[in-house]
């Protein structure tokens, strides 16, 4: 049984290693291309990070925290260091571009606002396609395209990995069935397979007990919750930064966890939290949005679709779930040592390297 125990933890633990949760607003990238043959490229970064990794990429060591003015100087004199890490290619040719850095105080009045890094230049009259490299960019990013006034196309990149050759004829116009559809996917693969914090957050609910009626009270609790700020955050009416969010995500993953160890019963206080946790985890969801930005006349189809995404993947994360452990269920006992208990302490391991991540940045 002990080796079991171990077995079941160190197969989360595992499965965590190479991942890292998404992050909000980290990175965004809309791509324009006009009819006479110009682009622009706008990048939007969190430029403490942004200044980290410029110096780490010219070899040196990383600034101590500089007043805001001082660090906006900084980066705009590293433009040459960002163009170097950055390719855009036309056919397989790399492009000229020219660097422009305009700081947060420029785009916004509030002290969490990203900066902006402007790349723009020419591209070949009879160019096809082109790709995208940002060897700067960690984890996964909306890379938004449009050619003229055609409707955006978005493709998600990873890291510093190149995109595909993306075809540079505009796309036929986007009906609301294929917003639909195109949003639905979008919320369903941002929880299977790429948002392991919310999946270990809804393993931990899924733990708890296996009656099945206190299961229903957590995630219905969870999907009103993160369905109200998803909305809420989406038409502006609320908003919270990212570095206040990301660290709550990650607390609530570790709460849920913790709690496993202590009890195998429903409280009505759980039941609470969860909810107040489903308001943090609706803002998450929000973050990849903002990353891709709606579609202004299927606004609303688009946000519906991309919520039920998100709850079709979760409802398939409790399926696996259950699939997975249904052997030990019959017996409480057996269930609760094999299976909970190793889970939860993998988990509440997971969740609290991700707070301290998220909170030292």
């Amino acid at each position: 049984m002990r080796a079991h125990f171990v077995r079941v933890a160190l197969a989360i633990l595992w499965l965590a290693t190479p991942a890292t949760a998404h992050e909000i607003g980290k990175t965004q990238v809309t791509a324009r291309f006009t009819a006479d043959a110009r682009f622009q490229i706008d990048i939007l970064v969190d430029p403490d990070s942004l200044l980290t990794k410029l110096a780490v990429a010219r070899g040196e060591l990383p600034p101590s925290a500089l007043p805001r003015a001082a660090r906006d100087e900084r980066i705009a004199a590293l433009g040459s260091t960002f163009l170097d890490s950055v390719r855009v290619d036309f056919d397989g040719t790399p492009a000229r571009m020219r660097f422009e850095y305009i700081p947060a105080g420029a785009i916004s009045d509030f002290a969490e606002a990203p900066s902006l890094v402007r790349l723009s230049g020419e591209r070949p009259l009879r160019a096809q396609t082109f790709s995208f490299t940002h060897h700067l960019a960690m984890g996964s990013y909306a890379l938004n395209v449009r050619i003229g006034e055609s409707p955006t196309e978005t493709f998600w990149l990873e890291g510093p990995a190149s995109s595909d050759p993306i075809s540079l004829t505009p796309p036929p116009p986007a009906t609301r069935a294929g917003i639909a559809r195109q949003h639905l996917l979008l919320g369903f693969t941002h929880i299977v397979p790429n948002g392991l914090d919310h999946i270990l957050f809804v393993l931990g609910l899924f733990l708890l007990n296996v009656r099945w009626r206190a299961l229903l009270l957590q995630i219905s609790a969870f999907t009103i919750a993160h369905s109200i700020t998803l909305g809420l955050t989406m038409y502006g009416i609320v908003s919270l930064p990212a570095k206040l969010v990301e660290p709550m995500i990650a607390v609530s993953i570790v709460y849920v966890a913790v709690e496993n160890l202590l009890t195998s019963e429903l409280k009505p206080w759980r039941v609470a939290l969860v909810f107040s946790f489903g308001l943090l985890h609706g803002m998450g969801f929000a973050g990849v949005l903002r990353d891709i930005g709606l579609p202004r006349p299927q606004f609303l189809t688009a946000l519906v679709a991309f919520n039920a995404g998100v709850e079709a993947g979760q409802l398939t994360v409790i399926a696996v779930a259950f699939a997975l452990v249904a052997y030990w269920r019959a017996d409480r006992r057996l269930y609760r040592r094999a299976i909970v208990l190793p889970a939860s302490i993998a988990i509440s391991l997971i969740g609290s390297f991700w707070t301290l991540q998220r909170v030292l940045g």
